[in-house]
């Protein structure tokens, strides 16, 4: 419920604050005394458009600001989808600055207006006797229909049901998809992943064959350099071991004398066994290179596959291609077992349709169950507002399943003798519209939680005792949800736990609305006011005060 509601410089409002009952508040006042601009504001609190114009004070930033009790609501998870924190007093705040930038919180935090209008829709709830659209709509009329047959935890669970197959209908649908897909490239693929898995590639396969490619290549050139070599290191007189075996001897000769000759005979003794190595090693090398037309064939042969196949599947090397094998080889796989993933996908959606289609049957029968008692109690509400011959009836077809269930039902309506019922939004007037709906929250409001009620002279075009059965009716509403009512009539006014009185103060250079709770006796005053006009007789006094009695 709606504990404190402020609005700072919005159209005719300066200044204005509001601590309504948590029962039945009425809201009075002369006519353009700003009594529907504060509907405007709270509108704004509900993530409505925002406009600078509305600004009583250009220069300066408007703001309204409503602090609500939310404990009854539920509304835990709501909050939490939309990344909020929780808490039992909510504050829901809209601020418009002069230069047009409109900002909403949601307890202090910044959200979107999407974000304001989901959690306003479930705070306040304003009806005023334009609210014609709300009531053709079919999903209020099977909010109606479920909330009167107790229908809303089973609706709940159908809903879970319908999206879980929903959701198993589009997995089931995009395998199907993925599979043809599949099938459609598999005997490509397999092609290549043959093509691969024959060629035996390994890795570093490529290296060792570039190379040996290039001995065989270079034969001659490679086998006639390393024989130069043993030459030079040992092969003739002037050899290079055997100069250095010379030396070695000589220094060997003198290395008693000094540290410094036997360090040098040590080196160049390293030297000679480090040189022979290299003597025996290019002997070995030279032994093993032999110009082989065949294997340089073979090896050509082998590199011209792989880089075929590295230029088919744009890459560079070995280990790419052994990743795309592995790559085509889990695409068979997947391949060869996607037509048991699709039947599963399928069987799954079967079962949540069955299992939907199972709970929205029971929905739509506890729906045909209340059709009559429902219009029952619809059309006695309507005669007490004043329409004996209205009719109601219900239309319903079967249709395939929806976030709503199995059915298309919709509310005819028919407010005169003689006239065959419609649907409501091609036979109602405006006023018939305001008790209809009216009467329609007051079944609503018997069995659910509902937000902040506000009706916004809803009692235009009545008078009399249906005045009074409204005002009774409205009393009766407030005990379980909060309400507030702008109104014209002092039958309902006097119903107020609280009375608001809406005025215009003109003390200053600009005239703005102002509010105050009425004391009793002020009370008696405005209402005879409203029964005999601004200079009510002693009669109109006594009536105001046996209708507040």
């Amino acid at each position: 419920m709606l504990k404190h509601l402020e609005i700072k410089n919005y159209a005719l409002i300066k200044e204005l604050e509001l601590d309504p009952s948590e029962n039945l508040n009425t809201i009075t006042g002369e006519t353009g005394a700003g009594k529907s601009i504060m509907l405007g504001a709270i509108g704004l609190l509900m993530g409505n458009r925002a406009d600078t114009k509305a600004l009583l004070d250009p220069n300066e930033k408007c703001i309204v600001e409503g602090v609500f009790d939310i404990r009854e609501y539920n509304l835990r998870e709501i909050f939490l989808s939309l990344e909020l924190d929780y808490f039992d007093e909510c504050i829901l705040r809209r601020e418009i600055a002069p230069s047009g930038k409109s900002r909403a919180f949601i307890n202090d935090t910044p959200v979107n207006l999407d974000a304001a209008k989901e959690i306003g829709s479930y705070l306040i709830d304003i009806h005023s006797q334009s609210d014609t659209l709300l009531l053709g709509k079919s999903d209020f009329q099977l909010k109606l229909i479920d909330s009167f047959a107790g229908n809303l935890n089973l609706l709940e669970e159908y809903r879970q049901a319908f999206t879980s197959y929903r959701k198993s209908t589009k997995k089931y649908e995009d395998l199907l998809k993925h599979a043809n897909g599949i099938k459609s490239e598999a005997d490509y693929n397999q092609f290549l992943f043959d093509e691969l898995d024959k060629a035996d590639l390994q890795k570093k396969e490529q290296e060792e064959l570039e190379e040996g490619q290039r001995l065989l290549e270079h034969a001659e050139e490679i086998k006639k350099k390393l024989l130069e070599g043993m030459e030079l290191l040992q092969e003739n007189d002037f050899s290079v071991l055997s100069s250095l075996q010379v030396l070695s001897k000589n220094l060997a000769s003198i290395s008693d004398y000094s540290e410094n000759y036997k360090s040098l005979y040590q080196r160049i003794e390293s030297a000679l066994i480090e040189l022979k190595d290299i003597q025996d090693e290019l002997e070995g090398e030279e032994n093993r290179i032999e110009f082989d037309q065949s294997k340089l064939e073979e090896i050509v042969e082998r590199l011209s596959l792989i880089y075929r196949l590295q230029q088919k599947h744009s890459v560079d090397n070995i280990e790419d291609l052994l990743k795309i094998k592995d790559q085509l080889e889990e695409k068979l796989h997947v391949s060869s077992n996607i037509d048991e993933e699709v039947e599963r996908a399928k069987s799954a959606s079967e079962e949540f349709y069955h299992k939907a289609k199972e709970l929205a049957t029971q929905l739509s029968e506890g729906r045909k169950n209340v059709f009559v008692p429902l219009k029952s109690k619809l059309e006695k509400l309507l005669a007490d507002l004043g329409m004996p011959h209205a009719i109601i009836e219900f239309h319903r077809l079967e249709i395939a399943p929806n976030a709503q269930g199995i059915d298309d039902i919709k509310i005819l309506f028919s407010a005169n003798r003689g006239v065959q019922p419609e649907e409501l939004k091609k036979v109602a007037s405006g006023g018939e519209f305001s008790r209809l709906m009216f009467a329609i929250k007051n079944i609503i409001a018997e069995r659910t939680s509902l937000p902040t009620i506000i009706f916004d002279e809803i009692d235009s075009g009545i008078s009399g005792e249906i005045a009074l059965k409204m005002a009774v009716l409205m009393k009766k509403m407030s005990a379980k949800h909060q309400v507030i009512t702008i109104t014209h009539l002092p039958q309902i006014a006097s119903k107020g736990n609280q009375h608001f009185f809406v005025y215009k103060d003109n003390s200053e250079n600009i005239s703005v609305s102002r509010i105050r709770q009425l004391a009793n006796d002020e009370r008696i005053l405005e209402i005879a006011k409203m029964i005999g006009g601004d200079q009510p007789t002693e009669t109109n006094l006594n009536s105001a005060r046996e209708l507040l009695a």
